[in-house]
């Protein structure tokens, strides 16, 4: 019998569905409509857009064990960022994404399936302690540093960034660019952080908090992230159209 869906998590995935919405908006309107809002360069935003991520990942993580068919659902998330990033390489070079948060969490997804019986073993809250805390010492391993947000405990060696293959594991090359990336290190172990903590509490998935369109929406969350940056564009291409022919 398949197993009814947790409604807790699908409003929480729901919500944070809303604020990506939101700052992808906000992202296009500062950077492909050349609006001037120096706040979103500053920590505010840069908090907005963390908070985000924290969200999908770790609940990625959290809703692991729920999924009956991991191997299926995991090829089917990479490959959807793998088919963004194919449409920004053919399209939108300029906003190209690489090893963006669909790749993270397909290859993380699939990873954990040949991992998680010795994982299983590892006591939960030793498991979600030492998984957060690798999360935050490898923070800044893209930056060629062990450390979060800046603070530096160790700079790693140059040869280790060579190329897009390196990049994938979280060693990004000097020429490297993505306008979405999150590579294995440090986010696997923030998505591992997620998969104990539902080994620590199970029982919370099965709560039931609804609201109900957020809820419908982080119910077709991988459908939404699909659509909503195609769909914001034309809009605010439409809006810009408006405007400018309004005021011509």
């Amino acid at each position: 019998m398949r197993p009814r869906r947790s409604e807790t998590l699908d409003t929480i995935r729901g919500f944070a569905l809303i604020s990506m919405i939101l700052y992808h908006a906000a992202w296009d309107i500062v950077y492909m409509f050349g609006a001037d809002w120096p706040w979103f360069h500053g920590f505010a935003a840069h908090v907005w857009q963390q908070s985000i991520c924290w969200t999908f990942i770790l609940l990625s993580g959290y809703c692991w064990a729920l999924g009956r068919r991991k191997l299926r659902r995991g090829l089917t998330v990479f490959l959807c960022g793998a088919l963004i990033t194919a449409v920004t390489w053919a399209f939108v070079p300029g906003n190209l994404v690489f090893c963006g948060v669909l790749t993270l969490l397909g290859a993380s997804s699939l990873l954990l399936i040949p991992l998680a019986p010795a994982l299983g073993r590892v006591p939960a809250q030793a498991g979600a302690a030492g998984s957060f805390l690798l999360f935050l010492l490898t923070r800044d391993v893209n930056a060629g540093t062990l450390g979060f947000e800046g603070v530096r405990f160790a700079v790693l060696p140059a040869g280790l960034y060579r190329n897009y293959f390196t990049a994938l594991l979280g060693f990004p090359p000097a020429d490297f660019f993505s306008t979405d990336y999150f590579s294995l290190f440090p986010w696997f172990f923030l998505f591992l952080t997620g998969w104990f903590l539902f080994r620590l509490h199970p029982e919370e998935a099965r709560e039931t908090r609804r609201v109900p369109i957020v809820t419908a929406m982080g119910r077709r969350s991988l459908l939404i992230y699909m659509l909503h940056q195609p769909v914001i564009y034309a809009l605010l291409t439409a809006g810009h159209f408006l405007l400018t022919g309004a005021t011509a």
